[in-house]
């Protein structure tokens, strides 16, 4: 079964202090390209997250995020460093002493504007326990990204087959018209020969020369080469995911083969019956770039 490279996936892990969000979504491309953006505390698993998301994607053009709110809690607030205050406020008043200063009208708002006062003192560090879970969100982001490109891959399946039947009735419509092209090819030169030169002419020999002729024209071959694409392409979507440009190489052969039978019809029916198998044909190029 075929897969899309377009899908959406998103998870969140729950901390009592905070929240960690993890959103990852993918387009078409013809290899794996990788951004990933995550929050400062989590940097030194990026290569663990690129190689988790390589395994698991493939192909693609990856978007991948992992960012942390906070909570509102009265432990998420910037503590206050209270012994640099009152380091700060003796250096002050013994300054203010020594060197006759006047001392501030409102010490504590020049207190906290003094370096450092409100900053945290020590960076927070990952432990084992909280990588775990958060492993776990990214798993789970994962999985609901591939579960939206399974989705996406039935509905192109679906498409893609009413492609190829499309352009297999088509093709069939071809076969009533060809006898007749061959017999207005015949009339056509007889005419020209009778009625507009006026001579006699070996018959024989013109029936050597017609045969020549529409054996130049035949579609025979073009028509049973492009069933058997038409048959290829679908026992390539029933195959295991992977398949986008082997089915991508399939849709360009078709499209030699239905080139060459507009080329050699000599039809106007024929001809646009040629043309609503490009405009199927079309559907399909376009399409096949979002396959796996």
């Amino acid at each position: 079964m075929i897969q899309s490279m377009t899908g959406y996936g998103k998870a969140t892990a729950d901390f009592p202090d905070k929240k960690i969000n993890v959103e990852i979504k993918s387009l078409n491309s013809k290899n794996l390209d990788l951004s990933v953006r995550v929050a400062p505390l989590y940097r030194e698993k990026e290569i663990e997250i690129r190689n988790e998301i390589s395994r698991a994607l493939e192909r693609g053009k990856v978007d991948f995020s992992l960012w942390i709110e906070k909570k509102d809690t009265a432990d998420a607030a910037t503590p206050i460093n209270k012994g640099l205050v009152t380091s700060y406020y003796r250096q002050i008043l013994e300054i203010s002493e020594t060197e006759g200063i006047p001392q501030p009208e409102d010490w504590f708002a020049t207190l906290l504007r003094m370096p450092d006062v409100l900053s945290k003192t020590e960076a927070p560090e990952l432990t084992a326990e909280e990588w775990g879970q958060v492993r776990a969100t990214i798993h789970e982001a994962i999985a609901h990204l591939m579960e939206f490109r399974r989705q996406e891959g039935a509905a192109l399946e679906i498409r893609f087959r009413r492609n190829i039947a499309d352009i297999s009735k088509l093709l069939a419509a071809v076969e009533p018209y060809e006898k007749e092209r061959v017999d207005r090819v015949k009339e056509r030169i007889t005419e020209a020969l009778e009625k507009t030169l006026s001579i006699d002419y070996d018959k024989n020999r013109l029936e050597q020369e017609l045969i020549y002729y529409i054996e130049k024209l035949d579609i025979n071959e073009e028509k049973q080469r492009l069933q058997n694409h038409l048959l290829y392409f679908i026992s390539t979507l029933e195959g295991p995911h992977g398949q986008g440009k082997k089915l991508g190489f399939i849709a360009q052969e078709m499209g030699r083969e239905i080139n060459t039978l507009g080329s050699k019809s000599n039809h106007a029916e024929i001809q646009k019956i040629v043309v609503q198998m490009k405009d199927e044909l079309e559907q399909i190029k376009e399409q096949v770039l979002n396959v796996m």
